[in-house]
């Protein structure tokens, strides 16, 4: 299938007993038996429960992978990617990522004796630098968070596998519609379904996409055990949203490079971050990697002014000033006070990430209201 027909049918089936097109939202702890340990498959919805079984086959289906398995965030994906892992073990990361996986990673596994060496991705030599012998997994979000970046997962994932390193994507500001990582031949890839996936900013969900039996049976005992599932009613949404991912992330697309145009022509506008503009330092990987260039933007005024900058974000009327990002309506985050608090600022300045950086989650309104509300924001400075 194309992929617009597996975003509306891959994964899902009518309901057997009342042929209802749309899975229904199975509300249930718990499953009659008619026999001890004899059942239809399902005995307790924290192990399993159908309306996430159509969500996991249906993400699997999109990122061209055997297995889908669905937490209840996309930080709990990501703790339980963790806990394949053993003190001493040593995970590279890149060094501009969301500040929610920086922070699980340095203040609740590095205490239990995981080591951690965040590095510039953009060039895979920094990769190979930071390889010892004890690393066992190198951790990928492009682009990343929330500077734009683009990392070569092809050029990072042959370097692994020399190592026989695992390899993990955050895909979630590409999503399966601009790039597949497991095709590129990475072992996970990780999503916070939060944003795009679900696209509405109305449920919290992450997700893990692999091809490797083994290591599914594994990450599915990890969401078994630890128990950190999504419910149904949150599973039913999301499989809603998979249904339109294919229009909105193009319209997300469309916008986001307008919006990104009008800010690198603005006379008070210093430095555009978009991988969609042919200034970006990694645009032509951008161009090779993905089928198109994202719905954020990031961007500095000129002067380099706190100040000036929170007034711009204030004085926003269409962009909402919130947290996340993904969903159909156009969010403005500040990183620095926000998604990205918790990284310790030399390490912020170290990545690139300023305080008077400006993050932009372009929704699908019509670009020319965002690009009007950007404006009559930026002249309040004079």
């Amino acid at each position: 299938m194309k992929f617009a027909t597996k975003a509306i049918h891959a994964g899902v089936e009518p309901d057997p007993t009342t042929g209802a097109i749309m899975t229904p939202i199975y509300q249930t702890s718990t499953y009659v038996q008619e026999s001890p340990g004899k059942h239809k498959g399902y005995e307790y919805s924290r192990t399993h429960n159908p309306t996430r079984t159509a969500l996991q086959n249906a993400l699997a289906a999109l990122e061209n992978g055997k297995h889908g398995i669905c937490y209840a965030s996309g930080l709990a994906a990501t703790d339980a990617v963790l806990k394949l892992f053993r003190p001493g073990d040593e995970i590279i990361s890149t060094n501009d990522l969301y500040g929610g996986t920086y922070r699980i990673m340095r203040k609740v596994f590095e205490p239990f004796g995981l080591k951690f060496r965040f590095v510039d991705m953009t060039d895979a030599a920094n990769v190979r630098e930071a390889i010892t012998a004890n690393t066992k997994m190198i951790w990928i979000e492009t682009p990343t968070n929330p500077l734009l970046k683009i990392i070569d997962i092809e050029a990072v994932v042959k370097l692994a596998q020399e190592k026989k390193i695992m390899t993990v994507v955050d895909n979630t500001f590409a999503t399966p519609y601009l790039q597949n990582p497991l095709d590129m031949g990475a072992d996970v890839v990780m999503h916070s379904v939060t944003k795009y996936l679900g696209g509405h900013s109305d449920t919290v969900m992450g997700a893990l996409v692999l091809n490797d039996d083994d290591l599914a049976a594994q990450l599915a005992f990890i969401q078994n055990a630890s128990g950190a599932v999504p419910g149904p009613q949150d599973c039913f949404l999301v499989l809603r949203g998979l249904k339109t991912l294919h229009i909105r992330m193009q319209r997300h697309c469309e916008n986001a490079t307008k919006v990104a145009q009008w800010l690198e022509a603005h006379p008070k506008v210093g430095k555009v971050f978009y991988p969609g503009l042919s200034s970006h330092a990694t645009h032509d990987l951008a161009t090779r990697q993905m089928r198109n260039y994202g719905g954020m933007v990031s961007f500095e005024l000129k002067g380099d002014d706190y100040a000036e900058a929170i007034k711009v974000m204030e004085s926003l009327e269409v962009f909402s000033l919130g947290e996340s990002l993904g969903g159909v309506e156009s969010l403005c985050t500040h990183p620095a006070s926000m998604t990205h608090a918790s990284i310790p600022k030399e390490e912020r300045l170290k990545a690139g990430l300023k305080d008077t950086l400006i993050r932009l989650s372009v929704g699908i309104e019509d670009a020319d209201d965002l690009i009007e509300d950007l404006d009559q924001a930026i002249q309040i400075l004079g």
